[in-house]
């Protein structure tokens, strides 16, 4: 079906970077990608049991379109056979947690190398994507399901959690930097870190530590050790396939449990100043310094407590990726002597592209809503094509909704609020194009913004755990949310002051 669509639309995709056939890359990559291996010791201690009914849920939930690695059981015979299999898998994966060792079998691993850009120049380019078992993911998903997030994870991780996402992320950064910047004298300085291979870095032995201040069950944690331990690894390039190396270090990309694991290694990289924040969507990290009456001591020790961190953790930060932006609105701009990390000068920058969105020093949308139009615009070609094919509204209402309505809207309730007229007319243009093609009644851009803030603001007031939960209080007589004060338009039109009005009405 999908090549039918591309013969239709003309549709061209990205040229992918195809990948060499160099009979020696398979084995260079791998031992690259092992150059962090450390060696790590625990002890073990019995965990609890899994049910059948869950195993044989998990199974039916397979998509057999997925890749898998070196399988010998493939997702479509464990779909088919759920309820007949359920019972010999759940004996091994307990028996599995009981002792806290996982078969070798289970966490073989296949990289698969994906060039992160058209043109690869080092082994560093290569995203290596791990392929394990279909049925070793089932069991991550099992350990998953009965893995009880604890409270004291950090609020300002947005990734991975449920009701959090990138518009989260975005939303709090900018309210943040709008907040502090509506009183006199004041600045923010956003510094976006970047790593080198951070899921490759993380040492087992120091994760289980974490994992058990946190307060998450010693079974539980022994379970974790043996998976990240012992870890059979070979490449793939294309028929040429490496020798084996055993890993002891780091977590596998593509793993179900990695994200998570992640998430929770790094719940300690939390601001020490209140001056500071530092806002996390998985590995995306941004330390955001709010700087008055031009004292950025704290700021710059927080950077420096940032570097210590990651040392004593085993992070590696890529400073040339690394980049700062100085936002301010003093007509008087004096220059500010930029960040130093590891004897390398951090590049300050006017615009960055934050988790997806365009945002500059001024926190003006312009740059993110052209390029926003000009991706759009784009994806009316094939709309036209299906038409001229015969397509009826509904098939051509549904292509615009996941190719064009999509890009439109993405991210929509941390920006939009806070466009000019101009971005807004071009952004509702594209709409009316979209909507002459199709001959379908489209949704507006304003309407769209209007039902996502009014659903999200409920979503956080029904949780007392998201980070922006503070920022809705009913007044006195229970009636009403409390406005924000606000000297400046943006922070009127911000996310947070918005959603307020719009529960309020």
């Amino acid at each position: 079906m999908w090549q039918g669509l591309q013969t239709i639309t003309d549709y061209k995709g990205k040229h992918s970077q195809e990948l060499p056939s160099d009979t020696s890359l398979p084995d260079e990559l791998n031992n690259f990608d092992a150059r962090f291996e450390a060696s790590n010791t625990e002890t073990c201690i019995r965990c609890s049991k899994l049910a059948a009914a869950d195993v044989s849920k998990t199974f039916k939930q397979v998509n057999i379109h997925k890749a898998a690695g070196v399988d010998s059981l493939p997702g479509c015979v464990l779909l088919a056979y759920a309820d007949q299999l359920a019972s010999v898998f759940t004996d091994i994966f307990n028996l599995s947690l009981s002792e806290s060792v996982i078969p070798t079998c289970f966490k073989q691993t296949t990289i698969v190398p994906v060039p992160k850009n058209t043109k690869v120049t080092c082994l560093n380019d290569y995203r290596p994507v791990a392929l394990t078992s279909v049925a070793m993911k089932c069991f991550e998903k099992l350990v998953i399901a009965h893995t009880i997030i604890p409270e004291t994870l950090d609020p300002l991780q947005f990734a991975y959690r449920t009701n959090r996402s990138t518009d989260d992320a975005i939303s709090i950064t900018c309210h943040t930097a709008l907040s502090h910047l509506d009183k006199r004298n004041t600045y923010v300085r956003m510094l976006f870190i970047d790593y080198s291979s951070v899921f490759n870095t993380i040492v087992p032995s120091k994760l289980i530590t974490k994992l058990r201040t946190l307060g998450l069950k010693t079974s539980l944690c022994n379970y974790i050790l043996d998976f990240l331990t012992g870890c059979p690894q070979v490449v793939r390039v294309g028929s040429n396939t490496s020798a084996t190396l055993i890993l002891n270090t780091g977590v596998p990309q593509g793993c179900v449990l990695s994200p998570l694991l992640y998430s929770l290694f790094t719940h300690d990289c939390t601001a020490r100043h209140d001056s500071n924040t530092i806002v996390k969507f998985a590995d995306d990290t941004t330390v955001v310094g709010l700087i008055t009456d031009n004292n950025e001591t704290a700021y710059r020790e927080e950077v420096r407590d940032l570097t210590v961190w990651c040392k004593d953790n085993n992070l590696s930060l890529n400073v040339i990726k690394t980049k700062e932006m100085i936002v301010e609105n003093r007509k008087r701009r004096t220059e500010h002597a930029p960040i130093v990390i590891d004897g390398a000068v951090v590049e300050q920058v006017e615009s960055f592209k934050f988790l997806g969105v365009h945002i500059t020093n001024k926190l003006t949308w312009s740059k993110h809503t052209k390029t926003v139009v000009k991706r759009a615009r784009q994806n009316l070609f094939p709309l036209r094509r299906l038409k001229r094919f015969g397509m009826g509204p509904q098939i051509l209402k549904r292509f615009y909704s996941c190719t064009i309505e999509s890009i439109l809207t993405g991210c929509i309730t941390a920006w939009y609020g806070n466009c000019s007229a101009s971005d807004r007319k071009a952004l509702q243009r594209v709409v009316c194009m979209a909507q002459y093609i199709t001959g379908a009644k489209l949704p507006g851009i304003q309407d769209f913004y209007t039902r996502r803030c009014q659903r999200k603001a409920l979503k956080i007031v029904k949780d007392s755990s998201h980070s922006s939960h503070r920022l809705f209080s009913l007044l006195p007589h229970g009636k009403r949310y409390r406005s924000a004060k606000s000297r400046s338009k943006r922070l009127c039109n911000s996310l947070y002051s918005q959603a307020i009005r719009l529960l309020n009405s």
